[in-house]
């Protein structure tokens, strides 16, 4: 029973995030397990705000659930029930997770954070308290959180560049349009004014690298075996910026996203070198 429950965590996580899923088999199978019972989590509330018609309901009653199993009545789902007892274990604020549904909550209809200000504001529940919650699995010293928040918030930030005709779709805006004259991130916009878009796409990913600039001074608070994981996924995230800066018009015609073969690779790389590489 232990194994079918293990493997529903598993899957859930490994459906929505090749380049996490992919990083974290690099971690210990104790750790391993706790950050899929993490991201089972969080990706299936995140799940019901993404899905094609969005399911409000759905998500209404996740949340529900939540909070019932969180005083102590569970409705006996693996993933609810799997995260309280890690919440309890490992010692998350409530607080954090309140927050997390608190943005997923803000994503049912048309979100638009055009100003830098609610970016960050909804960073912080979507993904700056991921980072946190990680740092208490991870048992990292206290000061580390900042970094681990800045992280979180600068992965989050370049998903935003990735996927940007994605959230056009959905009727959302997660980036600071009104600081450029763009009127909006449509193709039709960007293709209008090419060097505006430009211009507004690298100052976007230079701000990106300021975040993880910041969030790497976090890593020597974490241990080498715990390092290799989450340096290889922040790689990969520089290198889907690299892809974007290239090319900013890239973000239209596909979601770039590493192979399985070169997030592999660079955990292995990670690992020989002790993370001393860049």
């Amino acid at each position: 029973m232990t194994a079918m429950v293990d493997e529903i965590h598993a899957r859930t996580f490994r459906r929505g995030s090749k380049t996490y899923y992919n990083s974290t088999r690099f971690f210990p199978p104790v750790v391993r397990r706790d950050v899929y019972l993490l991201y089972a989590f969080v990706r299936t509330a995140d799940n019901f705000v993404d899905d094609r018609p969005q399911d409000a309901a759905g998500f209404a009653a996740f949340e529900r659930a939540y909070h019932r199993a969180r005083a102590g009545t569970r409705d006996g789902d693996p993933i609810i029930d799997g995260f309280v007892e890690l919440a309890e274990r490992r010692a998350f604020d409530p607080a954090w997770t309140d927050a997390f549904f608190h943005s997923m909550r803000s994503d049912l209809g048309a979100a638009r954070h055009t100003r830098l200000e609610r970016s960050i504001e909804y960073m912080y529940g979507s993904a700056e308290v991921i980072g946190l919650f990680m740092a208490r699995i991870l048992d990292l010293p206290r000061e580390a959180d900042g970094a681990a928040r800045m992280l979180g918030r600068a992965m989050q930030y370049l998903n935003f560049l990735r996927d940007i005709a994605e959230d056009n779709e959905l009727g959302r805006v997660y980036l600071p349009i009104d600081e450029s004259d763009l009127d909006s991130l449509s193709y039709e916009e960007a293709s209008a004014k090419p060097g505006r878009f430009i211009a507004f796409m690298r100052a976007q990913l230079q701000r990106f690298d300021a975040w993880q600039t910041e969030a790497e001074r976090g890593y020597r608070s974490i241990p080498l075996r715990f390092r290799v994981p989450i340096k290889t996924a922040a790689d990969m995230y520089k290198w889907t910026g690299r892809q974007i800066a290239r090319d900013p018009f890239i973000v239209y015609r596909k979601k770039v996203k590493p192979s399985r073969a070169r997030i592999v690779a660079r955990g292995l790389l990670n690992w020989i070198t002790g993370c001393n590489t860049r």
